[in-house]
């Protein structure tokens, strides 16, 4: 019977730090990884002009090759004061910057380099001990750039492997009071702990903003979802109400007809039942969206015919508001009817939340193909602070217009109000039709 040891927490910790070791420098460090420019949709890029801006966002090239430029004319000036030009001095001075500019394209790899040609340098240059200066500029700025374009817990790894060689060098070679080892694992130390910050902060917004459009998006999904079940549970109420009619109407038609035909008799049966079933299966179907809590209105929905009452009640909330009604006005079907009633009802709410102190002018346009409908508001007026909305009241609207195959626009006017127009389509009803009917 084979038993299974159970690992010490101590152990999984050190098996995965070696594990992120392996993962962080170790896997791809030959990989070929250009670094891309600046974008230019910074807060510093967007003032720049637009010649320096798209040269600005090779900045950060630039301060590398500067960095290594500079580091290069030391190196070489320092090799020629203790011996003349030669190998050494290419090693010494040449060496640092080509691994500097490496980080531009395998930052990794350029790592490796670097802590790989430590000794090297030292033990051929003549300079100080273990890190010459131009060595310890162009390894400081390999650690900044390979951090920046690594994870934060990448820059602790590379600062533990970059005291070995010093360390050791320290141990093995002559003894140095003025050893730069010390100022090496200071600088750079205080050089990561920066970069890290910066890089974990930026991480952290990224996050926010990603939670953020997540939860504006699910916010809105969610909105419309509401508006949806809403407009279904007023069509289930709309299309029941006229069904139950039906079914009322064909059950008591054969008794206002004296000796009625069986013909029509059974032509009223078959529409009564009919209508009980298309009733039926229509509150299985859409009597799905009812919340539990939910009560069907013991009133009618609202129709055109309430538009005043309702324009009296926002009146007694302090906005003021006119209404012009054109065209014969006539009775619309009850779909429409409330969809109308309701798209003006949410625009005159949006001018309370958004327009303070504003006045509201509501155009009723009955026109030969449909329903024209205007609700206009100037701008915001007085001390009353404006609310901030999302936008969930013009997903609403835009919802009960597609809904009939109608048309809508919504957008700011001229003087700085608000303006929403729409149409909705009403299939013309022939006369023949209404004689029949």
């Amino acid at each position: 019977m084979t038993e299974t040891k159970t690992r010490s927490p101590e152990f999984r910790l050190a098996a995965g730090a070696i594990d992120g070791l392996r993962q962080d420098l170790f896997h791809h460090a030959f990989d070929y990884r250009p670094l891309a420019p600046l974008g230019t949709d910074g807060p510093v890029m967007r003032r720049l002009p637009k010649p320096i801006r798209t040269r600005a966002v090779w900045f950060p090239h630039a301060v590398v090759a500067a960095v290594a430029l500079i580091a290069l004319l030391v190196g070489v000036f320092a090799a020629n004061t203790y011996s003349p030009f030669g190998i050494a001095t290419l090693i010494t001075a040449f060496l640092p910057a080509a691994t500097l500019l490496m980080t531009l394209h395998r930052p990794v790899l350029a790592f490796w380099v670097s802590i790989a040609s430590t000794p090297v340098m030292a033990v051929v240059g003549s300079g100080e001990w273990p890190w010459a200066p131009n060595a310890f500029v162009c390894h400081l700025g390999v650690l900044v750039v390979v951090a920046a374009r690594t994870r934060p817990r990448t820059a602790a790894w590379m600062w533990v492997i970059t005291l070995l060689p010093g360390t050791f060098m320290d141990a093995v070679g002559p003894y140095n009071p003025s050893s730069t080892n010390g100022g090496m694992a200071f600088t750079s130390a205080l050089a990561l702990l920066v970069v890290t910050l910066v890089q974990t902060r930026r991480e952290a917004e990224r996050e926010v903003t990603v939670q953020r459009t997540v939860t504006a998006v699910e916010r809105d999904r969610r909105t419309l979802l509401e508006e949806r079940t809403t407009i279904a549970r007023e069509l289930h109420d709309v299309v029941a109400h006229h069904m139950s009619v039906v079914a009322i109407q064909a059950e008591a038609a054969p008794y206002r007809v004296e000796n009625p035909p069986p013909e029509l008799e059974q032509a009223f049966v078959t529409i009564r039942e009919n209508a009980v079933a298309a009733l039926t299966e229509l509150r299985r179907v859409l009597g799905v969206v009812r919340a539990e809590d939910y009560e069907v209105p013991d009133a009618p929905q609202p129709t055109l015919a309430e538009i005043d009452r309702l324009l009296s009640n926002v009146r007694e909330t302090g906005l003021e508001t006119e209404k012009t009604v054109t065209g014969a006005v006539r009775e619309l079907p009850q779909g429409v009817e409330l969809s109308a009633y309701r798209i003006v009802q949410e625009a005159l709410s949006n001018t309370l939340r958004h327009a303070p102190g504003a006045s509201a002018k509501v155009d009723i346009g009955y026109v030969l193909g449909g329903l024209g409908l205007r609700i206009v508001n100037g701008p915001a007026r007085g001390s009353v602070k404006p609310s901030q909305g999302a936008g969930h009241g013009i997903t609403g609207m835009r919802e009960r217009v597609q809904m009939l195959n109608g048309e809508m626009t919504a957008g700011t006017t001229e003087d700085g109000g608000y303006e929403v127009a729409v149409f909705l389509p009403v299939p013309a009803v022939h006369d023949g039709a209404e004689a029949g009917a």
